[in-house]
């Protein structure tokens, strides 16, 4: 799928029905589990939500997200500054956004994460490239999450 710079959009077939999806993305201990991150909060529209990160090599870089949009099992979205430790973008967040569609054998999940563009020119490619590369891991990790 083509992109420019500003988005970054990853697809996968996930195994299991909308509602497990569904409940792994907004349920907060759950995408705790597969995002690996510790959150404090639980996820509603237009909550703060901060946490630390347990991921390995990342274990207590803090998490800090906005919710965006709550739509059941349709779209689940936040906004967060990328790629760097809260505070260093300049405020400048992008957009994460999970869309949910039912699939032949599961659910399909649509992840785009845009707003690259607005980055302070010497942070963009560099959260770029790391989410591009963090996204392809996680949406690895929630397939294995929901499918088990």
């Amino acid at each position: 799928m083509a992109h420019g710079s500003d988005r970054i959009e990853k697809q996968i077939l996930l195994k299991a029905p909308r509602s497990r999806v569904w409940r792994a993305l907004t349920d907060a201990r759950q995408f705790g589990e597969w995002f690996k991150v510790k959150l404090d909060q639980d996820f509603a529209a237009g909550q703060r939500v901060t946490g630390k990160m347990t991921y390995p090599g990342y274990e207590g870089f803090p998490f800090e997200a906005t919710v965006d949009r709550v739509e059941p099992e349709v779209v689940f979205s936040f906004r967060w500054e990328p790629g760097a430790e809260p505070g260093t973008t300049g405020g400048v967040a992008t957009l994460v956004e999970f869309r949910l569609e039912d699939a032949p054998g599961g659910t399909l999940l649509t992840l785009v994460e845009s707003g690259f563009d607005r980055l302070p020119a010497h942070l963009r490619d560099k959260a770029f490239r790391g989410n591009d590369e963090g996204w392809s891991l996680q949406t690895q990790n929630i397939k294995a999450y929901v499918e088990a």
